[in-house]
């Protein structure tokens, strides 16, 4: 197994952590990251152990590492060191062993409450500095003590550590929702999954000062890693399932629908039951969910038709039934949802197929199933799918590639495109960047990897900031048709240099490429141009392992390249004045200011 996959391979990480580094670093198209840690305890190696964990996502750290125990001093008085280093992420991490102000057994319920009243007040100010710095913020909770003074009315009494620090918790997750660009790490949950003397050693801490014993910190890098990953776009898109003994008990062709298990009789029933309640709520969170199975296609779908499945036929994007090789049919699966095999997730029970795929698109993750009453708890805690946002666009994409699939099947009744598009009677919408939009372009620059020339990213502290900032225009696009609302789809900004503008960047979904949404964006770009005086437009394509899609996109319309390095990035212009807008018949278009 990869060491990385969970459960993870402690003890190869901890010892073999160089040659990983070594290994991993050697990945073309690594994203790079500035992350600065401030620690409350020893962070020495779980800081090696977080680079690699990063590298195997992808992501290439530059660290900023802040001295020891001085946090809250160089977060919040000394914040200098930070804006030199121009950190990407700030990671504060701290646990229970750095709270302070805890209240004492002679302390009355208002001496208590005054207490944690000042203990919020010391962490607001350290995160109201650290967000000034205008990057992402992540914080560790806290996890519970690992000695109760009064056992289990510690729970209960005013003067509990326990309550104490509960509380403590729920006023960082309160402070969390209020600033969009601050994420809490969850170490009060990842102690409890491992078990307090897991996470914490006294040994360690009397000698070492490490506040999580090492073992357990593979754990919280791990962790960390996948928060990471996600707000840098790096998340899986969609799960491919197979269907006997994975999504249900028993093989269907064999045994016949009203025999496979499922439902609330026997415990691998309700193994499988669970599993499906899970899926289910991940496609509400905007997972794709399809079935890639060898079996007969009405045999596959009579087993969602049972009244005890909690999945049915409509919660799956594609399915495909057939008795073809499974990688062939994930493949077709990854171009039909136009998304590379890398966003993809195959979950199935029989260890020839999973090494069959794993051999022929190394790119989908395959976690090792064992029992089925283990699927559900190893999938969790994968952190495939770590949620960091969760926008209106996520909760109904499902419905989205759904109707995008209805599309496709349309496109095959008319004789040219161009007429497939007039059919769909596309109405977009062009808009500068407005509030209300914020986090949705933030999560989708973040998210985007295919049409994204310049690989950028961003917080929703930068979308603002472009938002208000006169040099800088901005431009997002909302499309809808007969089908359906697309939502937002696409983000553009552009850096005023005098009279040149220079595109940051310009991302738009999967789901409208060809659409023509690219000429009515740059039509509208243009008009903006001519309205500010800007006489020259410049844009740069730096080559990705993803975005190869958009090598040509500025060639396309109409701009001139003026340099191809040897690495692959092109460079280009293009002047408004002398520029004709690109026509476009197949879409009405409106403006929202």
């Amino acid at each position: 197994m990869y060491p990385f996959d969970y459960p993870y391979d402690t003890d190869y990480i901890l010892t073999k952590w160089r040659r990983l580094r070594r290994e991993l670093s050697q990945q073309p198209h690594l994203l790079q990251r500035r992350i600065a840690l401030l620690s409350g305890s020893t962070i020495g190696q779980l800081k090696n152990i977080l680079e690699v964990f990063l590298l195997s996502h992808g992501i290439l750290p530059t660290f900023h590492e802040g001295t020891y125990a001085r946090y809250y001093e160089e977060g919040t008085f000394e914040a200098d060191a930070l804006r030199s280093f121009a950190p990407d992420i700030v990671y504060v991490h701290t646990t229970v062993q750095n709270v302070q102000n805890l209240p004492s057994p002679n302390d009355t319920p208002q001496q208590a409450e005054e207490k944690l009243a000042a203990e919020c007040t010391r962490w607001r100010q350290l995160w109201d500095s650290l967000l000034s710095l205008g990057c992402t913020i992540i914080q560790n909770n806290f996890e519970m003590p690992s000695v109760r003074l009064m056992g289990s009315h510690e729970a209960s009494d005013p003067r509990g550590h326990v309550r104490f620090v509960r509380r403590l918790n729920e006023y960082l997750a309160q402070y969390s929702c209020e600033n969009n660009s601050f994420f809490v790490h969850d170490i009060e949950y990842l102690a409890a999954e491992l078990g307090l003397d897991r996470w914490f050693s006294p040994a360690s801490w009397y000698a070492y000062r490490y506040a999580v014993d090492l073992p357990a910190g593979v754990s919280l890098c791990g962790s960390l890693a996948c928060i990471i990953k996600s707000l840098c776009g790096k998340n899986k898109k969609a799960l491919v399932c197979d269907l006997d003994n994975t999504l249900w008990g028993g093989v269907i062709g064999d045994d016949g629908a009203e025999q496979i298990l499922i439902g609330d009789e026997t415990p691998q029933a309700r193994a499988f039951t669970a599993l499906q309640e899970y899926l289910r709520s991940l496609s509400q969170m905007g997972i794709l969910l399809n079935v890639c199975s060898k079996n007969e296609p009405q045999l596959a779908r009579a087993g969602f038709a049972r009244p005890e499945s909690i999945l049915t036929e409509q919660d799956f994007v594609h399915f495909k039934a057939s008795w073809q090789p499974k990688h062939e049919g994930i493949a077709q699966i990854a171009q039909e949802l136009n998304l590379l095999p890398d966003s993809l997730v195959f979950l199935d029970d029989n260890p020839a197929e999973r090494e069959i795929v794993r051999r022929q698109l190394p790119q989908v993750a395959v976690p090792e199933l064992t029992q089925p009453e283990h699927f559900l708890r190893l999938l969790a805690r994968s952190g495939f799918f770590e949620a960091t946002v969760l926008s209106d666009d996520d909760l109904s994409r499902t419905q989205m590639y759904q109707q995008n699939a209805q599309r496709a099947q349309a496109q095959a009744a008319f004789e040219s495109y161009d007429a497939y598009l007039k059919s769909l009677h596309m109405q977009c919408t062009l808009s500068p960047f407005l509030p209300q939009y914020f986090d949705r372009i933030a999560q989708l620059i973040n998210k985007t990897n295919q049409f994204n020339p310049t690989a950028h990213r961003c917080t929703v502290t930068d979308v603002r900031q472009w938002s208000t900032d006169r040099a800088h225009l901005t431009l997002c696009a909302r499309l809808c048709d007969r089908f359906g609302d697309n939502g937002l789809v696409s983000a553009l900004v552009g850096a005023r240099q005098g009279s040149s503008l220079h595109l940051l960047l310009w991302v738009m979904s999967c789901r409208v490429f060809k659409r023509e949404l690219e000429p009515v964006m740059l039509t509208h770009l243009l008009h903006q141009c001519r309205l500010y005086g800007i006489d020259m437009i410049t844009a740069t394509y730096h080559p990705t392992a993803k975005n190869g899609y958009v090598r040509l996109l500025y060639d396309s319309l109409g701009f001139h390249l003026t340099q191809e390095n040897d690495d692959g990035t092109r460079h280009y212009c293009l002047y408004p004045s002398s520029t004709a807008p690109p026509s476009c018949s197949v879409m009405h278009v409106t403006t929202e200011q």
